[in-house]
């Protein structure tokens, strides 16, 4: 089964006391690469995604955003007491000095500094918010996979009509490949004899043969046939494996290119070269969309 590495998913869930939202885009990597884009609070977590992605994801570029945000109104922050008992004695120590009259001193002091204390203890526990975050996660990642499967089935269609296309191609080579050597040695013998008689020479067989003979030789491409047959089985194969297959069907379509060009070297023929370039094309749309194959 075919899984494309482009993708996107995304989850959300709420709680009386809690908002968590999962965002995952996947695109295209030679090797898995997991980026995650969360509050700093929730930094630590990233760990945790990573080991997670990596269970199902095998390639490409996956970006995570995590949004955390706790609901309901926080609890009050506690006072310095010592410094708001500090500020007030100071200032009406000043208002007796400079014979001030009396004024409401409060909320001037609530707003001076150290008067509200930071409460470290009351910031999010990134720890205690993970059974709540993980299945939106996998709630995200499944639609990521849904994804991915919907346009791996769609490259696989496509992959499989294009080997279609070459193995037609490639069944018109098998039977037109011996029918060039005798072709050519028909126009060879012909144009030999036709000098040779104006030249009034005798004409020597054997030398036609041992010609014809290194010219077989040079053309045959019954080897390069077979090894290519082998390979289109081998990519049909490979698509209905369990695991998607991309690093295997690139390396198919590497050995695919390699045979077709020695085809289109040993070739002597119009029509043979004709069925070399149409599978050269097929051979380039299929490496473009494996690009994408996890």
């Amino acid at each position: 089964m075919l899984l494309s590495m482009t993708g996107y998913g995304d989850a959300r869930w709420e709680s009386e006391h809690l908002r968590v939202a999962v965002e995952l885009r996947a695109v295209n990597n030679r090797y898995l690469k997991v980026s995650v884009r969360c509050p700093d609070a929730y930094g630590a977590l990233e760990g945790e995604i990573e080991k997670r992605l990596r269970q199902t994801l095998l390639r490409g570029t996956v970006t995570v955003h995590l949004s955390v945000r706790r609901l309901g109104a926080p609890g009050p922050q506690p006072l310095n007491l010592a410094a708001v008992r500090g500020y007030v004695e100071q200032l009406q120590s000043l208002e007796r000095e400079l014979a001030l009259p009396p004024a409401p001193l409060l909320g001037s002091v609530l707003a001076l500094p150290g008067v509200v204390e930071d409460d470290d203890t009351a910031g999010p526990d990134a720890a205690a918010d993970w059974p709540a975050i993980a299945p939106v996660l996998d709630a995200a990642l499944a639609k990521l996979q849904r994804m991915r499967q919907d346009e791996g089935q769609a490259m696989e269609r496509e992959l499989l009509r294009q080997i279609d296309t070459l193995a037609a191609a490639l069944a018109a080579v098998s039977d037109q490949a011996p029918q060039v050597v005798s072709a050519w040695r028909g126009r060879l013998e012909e144009r030999v004899g036709q000098l040779l008689a104006e030249r009034g020479l005798e004409f020597d067989p054997a030398l036609l043969v041992r010609e014809v003979a290194v010219f077989a030789e040079r053309s045959d491409v019954r080897e390069e046939i077979v090894r290519l047959g082998s390979h289109l089985d081998q990519f049909r194969a490979a698509c209905t494996a369990a695991e998607s297959p991309g690093r295997r069907l690139d390396f198919l379509v590497q050995e695919m290119n390699r045979e077709v060009n020695t085809i289109g070297s040993k070739c002597n023929d119009v029509t043979l070269a004709r069925h070399v370039v149409e599978m050269k094309s097929g051979i380039e749309q299929m490496r473009e969309l494996i690009q994408n194959v996890e």
